[in-house]
C-alpha cells in the first residue's frame, strides 16, 4: 500500500469535514487479483509485450508471467483481459478539485468518478482552493478506500508580503498536511525565503508564474521541482519587456489570454535554447498542460463538445460561458484573427516542449480541467493527444502520462507495470498506442461485421490495488449530470 503522511485533523476540522464527504466507495481490494492474457503498456517507455498474465497481491503487483491456458492460478478475483491492454495508471499533475462551479455546488464525488473513470489513478491537486483541510482529508479518505477517488497529492498556496510571512506561511501548510507548494506571483525576496523554507522542509515546488520580475530562469535556480503551462518560459528568452499592446492590462483576463498567444513568437530561439538548459540543469520537469487553452485556437469546436450532454453539470457549462468576473471565462470578443494567433503559438510551443524532451527534460501531463470548456477526466486524455499532436510517439506519451509524472512527484515505485510496484493499473478496451481516444469514456465507433458498433474506453481502474468498474462510475456521473438537468428544469 502507498504511504501518504498525511497528518490527523483535530476533532472540530474533522466533525466540519464530515458533511463533505463523498459517497462511499464502491472499489474492492483484493488479497489476489489476477489480470488474465493482458497485452502490456509499461509506461517505462518500451513496446507493447505479452499476452501476460498479471498477479496483484494487496496493493503490490507481485508478478507478470507469460499466459498460459492451462496455467492454475489462485486467486481471489479474476479480469479475463483478453484482446484487452493493460498500462500504468494516468497521473495528472495538474487536477483541480471543485465542489461547486457558478455559485452552486456539484456533487462532492462527481469529479473524482470522471477522473477515475477516464483511468486517472493519481491527481496533484496544485492550489487546494477548496482548501487545505478539505483536501488533505480527502486525500486520507481516498488512501483509505472510503471515498472513490484518485491517489492525491495536496499542493497549497503560500502567502505573505514579507519574507517571514513567507516563511511562516510554509511551515503552517507542511504543518497542516500540504504536500508541497504552488507559487505564483511574489516579490523576489518572498520568493527566495518561501523557496529556502521549502527546502529546508523538503517540500517540492510547483510554480504558475504569471508576468512578473522573476521567470523561468530564475524559478530554475531557486529550485521549482516543475514549471506549470509554460508562463516564465518564453517571457524569460524575450529581449526587453514583453511587447504588448499600450492597452494592454494583465489583470483583464481577455488582454492577458489573447496576447499571451503572441509569446512565443516573441521569444529569441538562442536564448529559449539557454533557458531550457537551465531548466535542465536544474531538474526542472515541464507540465505543459497544453490541452486546456485549445479553447483558444477554436472556440466553436471547444464550446460543443459531444460529451458535454451526458457528462457536464448544467452549473458547470454555465461556469464556461463568458463572463469577466470568473476566471478563464474571457471569450466574449474571441477573433477569428486571436484563433490564427494562437494556432501559430501552438506550433512554436509544442516545439520547444519536443526540444526540452529530447535534451532529456521531464515532460508531464496536467489537465486544469474546471476551466475553459476542459472537462475532468475527458480533459486529461486529450492532452494525452495534444502531447501526440506535439510530436511524441504514442509509446513517449503513455510514459508522459504515467512514468515521468510520477518522477516529477517523487514516486518511486509508481507509474511503471513492473513487479514490486504500486498496482495503479488500467484494463483498456483497445490498443491506446493505435488510438487514444479509445481512453475516453465515450469510446470509438469501429465497424465489426458491416456493423458500427462503440468500443474502447476503461473497463476497470485499478488504484492501489482497489479495483473500480470505470463505466459503472462514468453511468454514476451521467445519473449526477440527469438528476441536475431535472432540477434545474422544474418550475
Amino acid at each position: 500500500m502507498r504511504t501518504l503522511i498525511i497528518p490527523l485533523t483535530t476533532l472540530t476540522t474533522a466533525t466540519t469535514l464530515l458533511a463533505q464527504q463523498p459517497t462511499p466507495s464502491p472499489g474492492v481490494r483484493y488479497d489476489r487479483l489476477l489480470i488474465r492474457n493482458a497485452l502490456v503498456i509499461d509506461g517505462a517507455g518500451n513496446p507493447t509485450r505479452g499476452p501476460f498474465d498479471i498477479v496483484v497481491e494487496g496493493s503490490t503487483i507481485a508478478s507478470i508471467r507469460p499466459h498460459r491456458a492451462d496455467a492454475n492460478i489462485r486467486a481471489d478475483r479474476v479480469i479475463d483481459a483478453t484482446g484487452m491492454h493493460v498500462m500504468p495508471g494516468i497521473i495528472d499533475l495538474h487536477g483541480h478539485i471543485m465542489f461547486s462551479r457558478n455559485r452552486e455546488p456539484l456533487p462532492k464525488d462527481y469529479v473524482y468518478k470522471l477522473w477515475l473513470g477516464h483511468g486517472i489513478t493519481t491527481i496533484r491537486e496544485p492550489g487546494s482552493g477548496e482548501g487545505i483541510d478539505t483536501v488533505v482529508h480527502h486525500a486520507r479518505l481516498s488512501a483509505e478506500n472510503r471515498i472513490a477517488a484518485p491517489t492525491i497529492i495536496p499542493y497549497a498556496v503560500p502567502g505573505g508580503t514579507t519574507p517571514e510571512q513567507g516563511r511562516a506561511s510554509v511551515r503552517r501548510l507542511k504543518e497542516r498536511g500540504a504536500m508541497g507548494l504552488k507559487v505564483f506571483v511574489l516579490r523576489p525576496d518572498v520568493w527566495e525565503a518561501v523557496m529556502d523554507e521549502a527546502h529546508k522542509l523538503e517540500f517540492p515546488v510547483a510554480t504558475d508564474m504569471k508576468i512578473q520580475e522573476y521567470d523561468a530562469l530564475d524559478a530554475a535556480r531557486l529550485g521549482v521541482r516543475t514549471i506549470e503551462h509554460w508562463y516564465g518560459i518564453p517571457d524569460a528568452a524575450i529581449p526587453g519587456p514583453q511587447d504588448f499592446p499600450e492597452a494592454y492590462n494583465y489583470d483583464n483576463e481577455l488582454d492577458r489570454f489573447r496576447w499571451a498567444g503572441d509569446l512565443w513568437r516573441q521569444a529569441d530561439p538562442d536564448r529559449l535554447s539557454s533557458v531550457l538548459d537551465t531548466m535542465l540543469a536544474h531538474n526542472v520537469s515541464w507540465d505543459p498542460t497544453l490541452a486546456v487553452y485549445e479553447v483558444n485556437r477554436d472556440l466553436v469546436r471547444a464550446q460543443n463538445l459531444p460529451w458535454f450532454d451526458a457528462y457536464a453539470m448544467p452549473n458547470l457549462l454555465a461556469f464556461f460561458e463568458p463572463d469577466p468576473s470568473r476566471h478563464g471565462s474571457y471569450h466574449f470578443e474571441w477573433t477569428t484573427n486571436d484563433e490564427v494567433m494562437w494556432r501559430e503559438n501552438y506550433q512554436i510551443w509544442m516545439k520547444w516542449v519536443r526540444e526540452y524532451a529530447a535534451r532529456g527534460g521531464n515532460v508531464t501531463v496536467g489537465s486544469d480541467a474546471g476551466f475553459m470548456y476542459h472537462l475532468y477526466g475527458f480533459g486529461t486524455i486529450r492532452e494525452l493527444e495534444f502531447h501526440r499532436e506535439a510530436g511524441f510517439h504514442p509509446i513517449e506519451v503513455i510514459q508522459h502520462a504515467t512514468w515521468n509524472g510520477a518522477k516529477a512527484l517523487g514516486l518511486a515505485t509508481t507509474g511503471v507495470v513492473r513487479p514490486g510496484f504500486e498496482a495503479d493499473l488500467l484494463v483498456v478496451d483497445g490498443n491506446p498506442l493505435h488510438n487514444l481516444k479509445v481512453l475516453y469514456g465515450t469510446g470509438v465507433t469501429v465497424e465489426e461485421n458491416g456493423r458500427m458498433v462503440r468500443r474502447g474506453g476503461v473497463r476497470f481502474t485499478i488504484k492501489d490495488g482497489i479495483v473500480f468498474d470505470a463505466p459503472a462510475l462514468l453511468e454514476e456521473v451521467k445519473q449526477m449530470v440527469r438528476q441536475a438537468k431535472q432540477r434545474t428544469a422544474a418550475p
